[in-house]
């Protein structure tokens, strides 16, 4: 985290730096490529801090919270770790250049034709 005495410039970018993974986050998560059970780790680190029951409980003042942010910073962390990398990449570059075209992967289907006008009138 930034020092609180830091320069402006450091404490905005890590703010972006924090919004950048979420919305890299939430990319991987809409990504059909990704596995169902990697989509699970996130899902289950808000249900558990969702839940009534903690390791710390959250009536206990600043530590009650402090392990559900915890929590959801690891998994968060370990999803973008363990998701594909060369998809992680794809979707970093696009974040960082929101002007880049879809590039074509080898799975990606290319269909060549030719269309021809049939007037039915004649």
């Amino acid at each position: 985290m930034a020092n609180p005495f830091s320069a402006p410039e450091e404490r905005v970018n890590v703010v972006v730096s924090v919004i950048n993974r979420l919305r890299l986050v939430g990319r991987l998560f809409m990504d059909p490529r990704i596995p169902v059970y990697l989509k699970l780790i996130p899902v289950g680190s808000i249900a558990y801090a969702l839940m009534p029951f903690d390791v710390i409980p959250d009536v206990v003042p600043i530590l009650g919270q402090l392990d559900d942010l915890g929590i959801i910073l690891l998994a968060v962390e370990a999803f973008v770790m363990m998701a594909p990398q060369d998809i992680v990449r794809e979707h970093i570059a696009h974040i960082q250049n929101p002007s880049t075209q879809h590039t074509a992967r080898p799975d990606d289907t290319i269909v060549d034709g030719e269309w021809h006008t049939v007037r039915r009138d004649r």
